[in-house]
């Protein structure tokens, strides 16, 4: 068996296993990627009710439509029963890097508007320091470069995702070798240069409970 193959058998497992934080008829946010989908799969085989999800993307929502689990704006919905959703990296503190997907802004804000976040990760996404996984950062077009000045100020190596708009109309920075030691710091610092909408740091509010596949079963870090 190749390393692909075991990785998609550990987020089958881990999705599956989410499911026991799963509240019956709660209302549910939902992010996005490859584990998250396999949850959305397990979710709908397994026929425990939710009353409705609130969704990170717009591919998410498709597939949340096509399992017909309702999906509802977030505006409407309030605060949420729980959060599900990936990561790219994450560390022994539940602290994480997200955003590969490109859906860190909407992730965050549903995260934010959650009473628990559980993150769904294979073993391959746990590191000692943040940072090995280039930080993406969302970034107002016309701040882009103005904002990639500031990003090698702080010792990053800014690289711009080509042909790639968010689902919000806007433009990715993928930031290698930031110093990410103290990524609460980083985060603030981050979030408060004009021009970018949010970064893919998640310390300020980290998850909850991290559920790790394994080889050997699936590990919670809470």
């Amino acid at each position: 068996m190749n390393v692909t193959d075991q990785q998609q058998i550990q987020k089958q497992q881990v999705a599956e296993a989410a499911l026991k934080h799963v509240r019956p008829y709660s209302v549910l946010g939902v992010g996005t990627g490859s584990t998250v989908n396999c949850f959305i799969e397990a979710l709908a085989s397994n026929g425990k009710k939710v009353e409705a999800a609130v969704s990170s993307s717009d591919a998410t929502t498709r597939l949340l439509e096509a399992h017909g689990i309702e999906v509802r704006d977030l505006n409407q919905a309030g605060t949420l029963d729980m959060y599900i959703d990936g990561a790219d990296e994450f560390d022994r503190h539940r602290r994480l890097i997200k955003g590969g997907g490109g859906a860190l802004t909407r992730e965050k804000i549903v995260a934010g508007a959650s009473r628990k976040f559980v993150c769904i990760v294979d073993e391959s996404k746990k590191v000692g320091v943040l940072g090995q996984f280039p930080l993406p950062i969302e970034v107002i077009p016309m701040a882009r470069s103005f904002v990639a000045r500031q990003l090698v100020a702080m010792g990053g190596q800014p690289e711009f995702r080509q042909d790639f708009i968010t689902d919000n109309g806007n433009s990715i920075l993928d930031v290698h070798n930031m110093d990410l030691v103290d990524p609460v710091s980083v985060e603030n610092e981050l979030n408060n240069l004009p021009g970018v909408v949010t970064c893919g740091l998640f310390a300020i509010r980290p998850a909850d409970v991290v559920l790790m596949a394994t080889a050997c079963g699936v590990e919670e870090f809470s």
